[in-house]
């Protein structure tokens, strides 16, 4: 009454495997897929771009959601998708000048540091927040990214107004240990390529 049943058995042993895999690929924090190691500190703009890539939302003068790109394809370039019922369109539209901050702690890769700590990252992007033309190739890359990341803003009401704005960046600001912050600018974070280092965002 002890038989084993060799199919099982071995269809078990693959599942087994591929979750395996998947755990030496991939972390899971709070429900989400994120790459198995986040950049050294002292490559500032792989980290940079990490931060940005891996988190859905920051401080825009309020608490917005936002997206650099579709998965795996973050650009670096913070999309938003804002209604001028919100002042933080409204004002951006009178003044473009900006800034995003963006904490590495919602990521859930700090573990129990406090999120003041320097060794849990946190980034200020600083610039214009642009209106993006609503028939160019740009908005709907950023239509796809902000969709894919934040699915339910299809569903949000047409009688509010969305609109796509992005933040032109004009200076970089990221702290990610201890020592003050690290000189970045913004070339080196917007060329960086994420897959030198094989990391997947």
């Amino acid at each position: 009454m002890t038989r084993k049943f060799p199919i099982f058995k071995s269809s078990f042993l693959f599942s087994y495997l591929i979750i395996i895999l998947l755990q030496l690929l991939y972390s899971v924090v709070d429900g989400r897929l994120l790459s198995l190691s986040k950049p050294q500190p002292n490559d500032a703009a792989a980290y940079a771009r990490w931060l940005v890539s891996q988190n859905s939302w920051g401080v825009l003068k309020n608490v917005v959601s936002f997206s650099d790109g579709p998965p795996g394809k973050g650009a670096g370039v913070p999309y938003f998708y804002l209604t001028t019922l919100d002042p933080t369109a409204a004002n951006a539209l009178k003044d473009q000048r900006s800034s995003l901050t963006v904490s590495e702690y919602p990521i859930g890769t700090c573990g129990k540091t406090d999120p003041e700590n320097p060794t849990c990252a946190k980034i200020t992007l600083t610039g214009k927040l642009k209106l993006v033309d609503v028939d160019s190739k740009e908005a709907e890359f950023a239509r796809s990214a902000l969709f894919a990341k934040h699915p339910e803003m299809k569903d949000w009401p047409e009688s509010h107004n969305f609109q796509v704005f992005k933040l032109e960046i004009e200076d970089i600001f990221l702290i990610n240990w201890f020592g003050g912050p690290k000189p970045l600018t913004v070339n080196q974070y917007l060329h960086w390529k994420m897959h030198k280092m094989g990391i997947s965002l």
